[in-house]
């Protein structure tokens, strides 16, 4: 066991002195030292030793220091210490003939104090960056700073809120004018599968819209295929409820129309589908899990998605709108709009791996819906328009550029039939359509949702191309049936 012995103390220390070197210590911070009673104290910082020489009988003795932040000191020589020190440098003072500062730890002792405790009041010593009465650090800000820098935070964002908020209010106020427009249905559906009887109920979406002779109710045909007038629930926002007491359906696009008397709601207003581009806002509104009028926010993602596969049911005439805003089971039917407040779409299927929402919704446009459905009224189905042709589903726009044409898509014709309006108009096996009535035609299942969505009767301006020339031709086109 080492002996620890007591070194000769010349001359003894005051109370005062242990108090200011106890302070000093505690200002430069918990570094390794080793500190022995004395007059002489030893300290042993990093490497460097520093020597504090205190006399009991005079203050005023000099004290000299190796700055232990050296390369931080903005402290001026000890002969110019007469001027103002740096705003950096608080508290520093000449002491004696030396100087003990820097921006790291400062002291200053006034010797000229009359008592220990005046005397006391005049140290100051300052720890980095930690110290909240000391200087504020570059490294750390102070909590006022951080304080100012919040509230300077909380103003960006409620202006650029306020820009934004803009856009949730168009949300919020088509929400509320399209709303009475919208219909919740519940079909009451049976039949027979493995020669077992099934019964249930399934929800599905409608919207009110002007056609003809009055008000209809505009959904898929699906939602209420297998079930009679009697069968069929409509439920409005505000509680009213309907039965419809005429259906017209038509399988080939997968609309319908229905008949309620006596039905006194505002009709939605239709937009223009041929105007809507990508990336524009889209407002869903439906019924998803029987969850009655839900409104749902996203873009539209794509335009002309014309070989989907939508289960057992084949929809001939393809042109879909492809959107994020969420749509679910429940939803098909009811109206997809634009910020304006106008129905751009009606939504009909999802992709989905799980049976719900995964971002990849599809609509009717609606320009197609209300043609459809004014057909329906008027004649009571879809006549379809017929251009007698039969056409390459393999030819792509690649194979146009191969053989030298103008433009980015077209039908290949690989048949035309005797007698048909394609023969009349004199058109011929190898023959691309590349433009019919005005518009471009990508490819062949663009061509026949055009043609069987033309009027019957209408002399058609085709461009078609043949033997690296382009040519135009006009057809009549008739009922398909």
């Amino acid at each position: 066991m080492r002996t620890m012995r007591r070194l000769p103390v010349e001359p003894p220390v005051s109370l005062f002195e242990a108090l200011l070197m106890a302070h000093f210590y505690r200002s430069v911070g918990r570094t390794r030292f080793r500190v022995r009673y004395s007059n002489r104290l030893a300290f042993k910082l990093a490497g460097t030793t520093f020597i504090a020489v205190a006399a009991s009988a005079v203050i005023g003795s000099q004290l000299t220091a190796q700055d232990p932040y050296r390369e931080l000191s903005v402290f001026p020589p000890a002969a110019q210490s007469a001027q103002s020190p740096p705003s950096s440098v608080i508290g520093s003072a000449p002491v004696g003939k030396g100087l003990l500062g820097g921006s790291g730890a400062t002291a200053s002792i006034d010797h000229r104090a009359e008592n220990p405790s005046a005397a006391q009041d005049t140290v100051r010593a300052l720890r980095p960056s930690i110290d909240p009465s000391g200087p504020i650090s570059s490294s750390l800000p102070s909590a006022m700073a951080i304080d100012q820098r919040r509230e300077e935070l909380f103003r960006e964002l409620a202006d650029e809120f306020s820009t934004f908020d803009r856009l949730g209010n168009l949300v919020r106020k088509v929400s509320q004018l399209v709303k009475p427009s919208v219909i919740h249905i519940e079909a009451h559906k049976s039949e027979t599968k493995g020669g077992q009887y099934e019964s249930y109920d399934e929800a599905g979406s409608g919207v009110v819209v002007s056609l003809g002779d009055g008000l209809w109710v505009l959904t898929n045909r699906h939602v209420i295929l297998g079930s009679q007038p009697a069968e069929i629930l409509l439920r409005s926002a505000d509680g009213q409820q309907f039965h419809p007491t005429r259906i017209l359906a038509d399988p080939s696009t997968d609309v319908a129309v229905m008949k309620v008397p006596e039905m006194h709601l505002p009709a939605a207003r239709t937009g223009d589908s041929n105007q809507v581009n990508i990336g524009d806002f889209t407002i869903a509104i439906g019924s998803p899990f029987g969850l009655s009028h839900s409104v749902t926010f996203g873009i539209l993602s794509a335009k002309g998605r014309r070989d989907l596969s939508l289960g057992d049911q084949k929809i001939d005439l393809q042109d879909f709108f492809q959107t994020d805003a969420a749509i679910n089971p429940g939803n098909s039917g009811g109206p997809l709009l634009n910020l304006r407040g106008e129905v751009i779409g009606l939504n009909t299927a999802i992709a989905s791996s799980s049976g719900g929402s995964e971002g990849i919704g599809f609509a009717i446009p609606i320009n197609m819906a209300i043609q459809v459905a004014d057909e329906l009224i008027r004649h009571g189905r879809l006549r379809r328009g017929y251009l007698g042709v039969t056409l390459d589903p393999d030819f792509t726009s690649a194979n146009l550029v191969s053989l030298g044409a103008p433009g980015h898509g077209g039908a290949l014709v690989k048949g035309v039939r005797h007698g048909s309006p394609a023969a009349k108009a004199n058109l011929q096996r190898g023959d691309i359509i590349v433009q019919f009535n005005g518009r471009p035609v990508d490819n062949d299942d663009h061509l026949v949702a055009q043609v069987g969505l033309t009027p019957i009767g209408s002399r058609i301006a085709m461009i078609i191309y043949r033997d690296g020339k382009r040519y135009r031709t006009e057809v009549e086109l008739t009922d398909v049936n």
